[in-house]
C-alpha cells in the first residue's frame, strides 16, 4: 500500500514550481521580417506617389530663314504621275510567238516588243504576191495583142484607102484594136488592185511585230508566249489585251488635290518644294504647271498639276509625294530674319496670350511658358516671330493642366524613337 501511494505521488504536478525558460530566438525573426516588410511597403508608397509628370508629344522649331529663301503658304499630298504611258498591244488578234521585253527595260521608239504567229498572214500576203504576178502577167499579153492589132489596123487603114480591102474588113481591124486597148485598162486596173492587196497584206503581216510606240521604261509585262491577245477583248477567259505597259519617265509630274478654301493661294508657275514620302530628307524642287478648271464635288477639292525640276530613277510612278507652295524668293537685301516655324498644335492660349511650352535645354522633363509673337499661318504650321528659338522642342497640344515648370515626359513613342 505505502509503495502504491508513494508512486502516486510522484505522478502528481507541482504547479507552484517556476516554468522552463522559452527561447527568443524565434521573436527576434519576427521582428526583422516586419521590419522589412514595412521598409518595402514605404518604398513603394514613395515609388508610385512621385511625379511623374504629364505625358506628351513634342516637336522642334525650326528656322524658316533669311536671304533669298521661301515660306510655304500652304502644304499638300499628292502623288507622282506620268503624263505619257501607254499599254502596247497588237492591233490585230493572234497567238503570241516570243515576248522580248522584261519589267524594268528600257526600250527605244520603236523597238520589237513581241512578235505574234504570222501563218495566217504570211498566207495572205503570199496570195496577194501571186495575184500581182498574175495581173502582170494579163497587162504583157494584153499588150502584145494589142501591139498586133495596131499593126494590123495601120495595114488596112492603108489598103482600105487603095480599095485593095473593104471597109468592114477595116473597120473590124480597128474594133479588135479598140477592144484590146479597154482590156489593157482593165488589166493595168486590176494589177493595181492586186498591189494595193499585196500592201495590205505587208500591213497586216507588219502588225504580227509590236513595236513600243515612244521611248520609256517597261513598267509590266502582260503576256506569255503561247498566250491569245486581241485589242477587241475585255480580258476575260485567256484572252490578253496586251503585250505591256511603257511609262515615259521624262513625262512624270505631281498632282495634288487642293482644298476649295486654299486654292486662291496657289498660282500658275509658282515656285513649289516635293518631298517623297520614301525618300522624307530629299527636297525636289519644282513648279505648278496649270490649275484644272474643274472641282471634285464629293471632296471640295481643285486639282493642280506640278512639274519636277529634277529627273531622277529612284522617282516612279504613284508614289506619295508631300509638296509646299512656296512664295517666290526675294533679294537677301529685301529679306528679314522670320523666326521659326512650329506646329499649331503648339500654341494654346493662357490668359488672353499666345503662348508654347519648350522643354528647358538643362531638365527636358521640365517645361517652361513661352509668351510668343506670331506671324502668318504655314499650312499646318505657324511663323513664331518670336518667343522661340531655332531647336527648341516645344509640347504638342499641351494639356489645361499644364503649367510653367510643370514636370512632363515624352510619349511612349516619341521615346521609342
Amino acid at each position: 500500500m505505502n509503495s502504491n501511494a508513494d508512486l502516486l505521488k510522484e505522478l502528481r504536478i507541482d504547479r507552484k514550481a517556476p516554468p522552463p525558460p522559452a527561447s527568443r530566438r524565434g521573436l527576434w525573426t519576427a521582428l526583422i521580417v516586419i521590419a522589412v516588410l514595412a521598409a518595402l511597403g514605404v518604398g513603394a508608397w514613395l515609388f508610385l506617389a512621385r511625379d511623374k509628370g504629364i505625358e506628351v508629344r513634342t516637336a522642334t522649331a525650326v528656322t524658316i530663314g533669311s536671304g533669298g529663301a521661301s515660306a510655304s503658304v500652304l502644304d499638300a499630298t499628292g502623288y507622282v504621275v506620268a503624263r505619257r504611258t501607254a499599254t502596247v498591244s497588237a492591233k490585230i488578234t493572234g497567238r503570241v510567238r516570243e515576248v522580248l521585253i522584261e519589267e524594268g527595260q528600257r526600250v527605244e521608239e520603236g523597238q520589237v516588243l513581241a512578235r505574234l504567229d504570222p501563218v495566217s498572214e504570211s498566207a495572205d500576203r503570199t496570195l496577194a504576191a501571186a495575184q500581182v504576178s498574175a495581173a502582170q502577167s494579163e497587162i504583157a499579153r494584153v499588150q502584145a495583142q494589142l501591139k498586133e492589132a495596131e499593126v494590123n489596123a495601120a495595114r488596112l487603114g492603108k489598103l482600105v484607102g487603095q480599095q485593095l480591102v473593104s471597109r468592114s474588113q477595116f473597120d473590124q481591124a480597128v474594133a479588135q484594136r479598140d477592144s484590146l486597148r479597154a482590156q489593157l485598162l482593165t488589166a493595168q486596173r486590176n494589177a493595181k488592185v492586186s498591189s494595193d492587196q499585196l500592201a495590205i497584206a505587208d500591213i497586216n503581216l507588219d502588225y504580227t511585230v509590236v513595236r513600243a510606240p515612244f521611248s520609256g521604261i517597261v513598267t509590266a509585262k502582260a503576256a506569255q508566249p503561247g498566250e491569245i491577245v486581241s485589242p477587241l477583248s475585255a480580258g476575260g477567259g485567256f484572252t490578253r489585251t496586251g503585250i505591256g505597259t511603257i511609262v515615259d519617265m521624262d513625262s512624270l509630274e505631281v498632282e495634288v488635290d487642293v482644298g476649295e478654301a486654299y486654292i486662291g493661294r496657289v498660282q500658275p508657275k509658282m515656285p513649289v518644294e516635293a518631298t517623297l514620302n520614301a525618300y522624307p530628307d530629299w527636297k525636289i524642287p519644282a513648279e505648278v504647271i496649270a490649275i484644272i478648271p474643274a472641282a471634285d464635288r464629293g471632296k471640295a477639292t481643285v486639282k493642280v498639276r506640278i512639274a519636277l525640276k529634277q529627273k531622277d530613277p529612284r522617282i516612279v510612278p504613284d508614289m506619295g509625294v508631300r509638296v509646299s507652295f512656296l512664295e517666290k524668293a526675294q533679294p537677301a537685301d529685301a529679306q528679314k530674319p522670320q523666326g521659326v516655324r512650329v506646329p499649331t498644335a503648339a500654341i494654346v492660349q493662357r490668359e488672353g496670350a499666345d503662348v508654347a511650352f519648350a522643354l528647358k535645354e538643362d531638365d527636358p522633363t521640365v517645361v517652361e511658358q513661352r509668351a510668343l509673337k506670331l506671324g502668318r499661318a504655314m499650312g499646318d504650321d505657324r511663323q513664331v516671330l518670336s518667343g522661340l528659338s531655332a531647336g527648341d522642342t516645344v509640347v504638342l497640344d499641351p494639356p489645361d493642366t499644364l503649367r510653367d515648370g510643370g514636370k512632363v515626359r515624352m510619349a511612349e513613342e516619341e521615346a521609342a524613337q
